[in-house]
């Protein structure tokens, strides 16, 4: 929702555009997979950060790595919905789209808001570029983009006359026309030039007429929304009134990285992380081989399996032990996920889940992994599972997975997924004094250690290995209870699997009781858990505005599962659980619980829109109120 505003025009000059107040907008920037989407839009997010603005992205790019040209499966998006309030979700349908070709065009503009703003870079429009994209007319001719504010624009002709005195050839120019798009919505949208002129500076520093290239044509850009009478209109989006601190824009595995960084020195123990490269997942890997100066050592595989395994031996060695993968990754790792339980040692595994099942869509968002992180692997094989859910989550409940790993000497399960882990939004730098305590006490005296001796919550003791006095032997068979000794007796190792199985059924000490959002009973509860957070939330919010009884719960630990969660359960008359599987939840709610559900699920590669769940909601209780 938006007012309208003008100034009053002095005799002489003419009237500039008006300027609309909006409480939020989002835009999408969308073109080749080359043309530089993700850079432009993640610049704009950091923009609308620093400005002061909420914000939430979703990043879509294609699977391959060059996609042909100009075609649909080429597309590359980048969607940021910034506001003046508290926002959970990149948005639905878009409030302006930036389309760089027909292939752009074709594949989003499906998701605009008819009276929206369509900026399209019209020197794209060619014969040719047009067959690729499957239009048997061009689309600028034939009226069928009348619905909306079509602004046509020939971006690639103005970048290249606007970097020509930097002596770049035509293909280095074009390239930065993706700052020209830019620079338009940064005037249409009233967002300040500083902040990414700076960022241009710092990354082509070394290359000074790229450089200056980029620099002119995001001014240039601007320029032109400020100098052409085609936009009658401009829009403002005030600062958030968020809760007072320091903030910085950053995504979910951002985020993870730096909990884990955090976890490791509270902890004062060096942190190894293992991994193999994997889409959605790798930038953890990336931003951790940045923290060498935080006693952080990187190990790049040569496969997944290899990596648990180094997992397991940092942990053996007293680290603070993690990998990240995504789901093909992660049922490698299962036999040595398998082994790391055997042997009770701490390490953390990130799933930053993606569509499956096989390779899939391993760029594209899912939560069709829970079954696999709970229930994955071969034997009684039970461990501690939780999930984040949303970008700046990741940061705390990277900091608890490791927390809870090292308390309980367990391997433990953090789930995020495409979207959680490559959207982003602003994030609060918390002040040291809300972080946790995380206490690490190794064995140290022989008169009275033995393996598998047990303290109160069911954790054997930690024996690095080199101690005096300490000599253990661990390992993937059966182990006798305290001595450790290799054990066949099947008493034994039915004690064993109890021991484990009790072990992590003591999370639950550190599992806080579920809240709930909106009444405490009634009849209809929605239910999610990870990435779907934020739709769900907004959509609860929005039927309670509305004036529809409806209530929220997101678990965010999956097991053990939270203790009043079931009381909770019972006190509604429909639950509806919304999740990007095909009801993976649903089924352990039931068999938990022995409480009937109703799932909403969705298989596309992409997050909820709130208006699923609106219309499911109206579904549900009979219509709208």
């Amino acid at each position: 929702m938006g007012t309208t505003t003008s100034t009053k025009v002095p005799a002489g000059q003419k009237p500039g555009p008006q300027v609309r107040e909006l409480s939020q907008a989002a835009v999408r920037l969308a073109g080749d997979s080359g043309d530089g989407m993700q850079l432009a839009g993640s610049q704009f997010t950091a923009t609308s950060a620093i400005f002061g603005n909420d914000v939430a992205t979703f990043p879509d790019y294609p699977a391959e790595i060059r996609a042909p040209i100009g075609t649909l499966a080429g597309v590359s998006g980048f969607q940021i919905n910034f506001a003046s309030r508290e926002i959970h979700t990149p948005g639905d349908r878009v409030d302006a789209l930036v389309a760089m070709n027909p292939a752009a065009l074709k594949a989003n503009v499906g998701d605009l808001l008819e009276g929206g703003v369509l900026v399209l870079n019209s020197d794209e429009f060619t014969a040719g570029n047009l067959e690729k994209a499957k239009y048997d007319q061009n689309p600028l001719e034939t009226g069928e983009l009348s619905r909306y504010h079509a602004f046509k624009i020939p971006i690639t002709q103005q970048t290249l006359e606007a970097v020509k005195a930097t002596g770049l050839g035509p293909k280095d120019a074009a390239r930065c026309r993706n700052f020209y798009a830019l620079g338009v919505l940064y005037w249409l949208f009233d967002r300040p030039l500083e902040s990414t002129t700076r960022w241009i500076n710092g990354k082509f520093s070394k290359v000074p007429a790229v450089a200056q290239a980029n620099r002119l044509a995001l001014e240039a850009g601007y320029a032109f929304g400020d100098t052409t009478e085609m936009f009658t209109v401009r829009f403002r989006v005030k600062p958030a009134q968020l809760r007072p601190g320091t903030y910085r824009s950053l995504t979910g595995n951002q985020a993870a990285a730096l909990g884990l960084v955090t976890a490791a020195e509270i902890a004062k123990r060096p942190l190894f992380y293992g991994s193999y490269p994997i889409t959605p997942a790798s930038e953890i890997l990336h931003e951790l081989s940045e923290c060498k100066t935080f006693d952080v050592r990187v190990f790049q595989a040569e496969d997944e399996i290899a990596a648990m395994c180094a997992v397991i031996g940092a942990a053996y060695a007293g680290n603070v032990a993690v990998t990240g993968t995504s789901g093909p990754g992660m049922a490698l790792k299962q036999e040595a996920i398998g082994l790391a339980v055997m042997t009770e040692l701490p390490c953390v595994i990130i799933n930053v889940q993606r569509g499956g099942p096989s390779t899939g869509l391993p760029t594209k968002t899912e939560q069709s992994d829970l079954w696999q992180a709970i229930l994955g692997r071969n034997g009684e094989c039970p461990l501690p599972v939780l999930a984040s859910r949303s970008p700046s989550d990741c940061f705390w409940t990277a900091l608890e997975a490791t927390r809870i790993a090292l308390k309980y000497m367990t391997p433990v399960v953090m789930l995020s997924d495409g979207y959680v882990g490559q959207g982003s939004e602003p994030w609060r730098i918390p002040d040291p004094a809300e972080l946790p305590e995380i206490k690490v006490q190794f064995a140290s005296d022989p008169k009275t250690f033995e393996p598998y001796t047990r303290d109160a919550n069911g954790a054997r003791p930690w024996a690095i290995p080199g101690t005096p006095g300490l000599r253990h032997r661990i390992g993937g068979l059966e182990k006798a209870d305290i001595t450790g000794d290799v054990c066949y007796v099947p008493e034994n190792h039915q004690r064993m699997i109890d021991l484990r199985a009790q072990k992590v059924a003591n999370v639950i000490h550190d599992v806080p009781d579920q809240d709930v959002f909106g009444d405490d009973g009634g009849p209809l509860l929605l239910v999610s858990w990870g990435g779907t957070f934020g739709a769900v939330r907004t959509a609860a919010e929005r039927a309670r505005e509305a004036g529809q009884t409806v209530s929220h719960i997101h678990l965010r630990w999956l097991n053990p599962m939270p203790r009043n969660l079931g009381d909770i359960l019972k006190r509604f008359d429909q639950l509806l659980v919304c999740e990007l599987n095909m009801g993976q939840l649903q089924l352990l709610l039931r068999g938990r619980y022995l409480v009937d559900t109703c799932g909403l699920h969705k298989m596309q590669g992409r997050p909820f829109m709130v208006s699923e769940i609106r219309d499911k909601i109206d579904e549900l209780l009979g219509g709208a109120a």
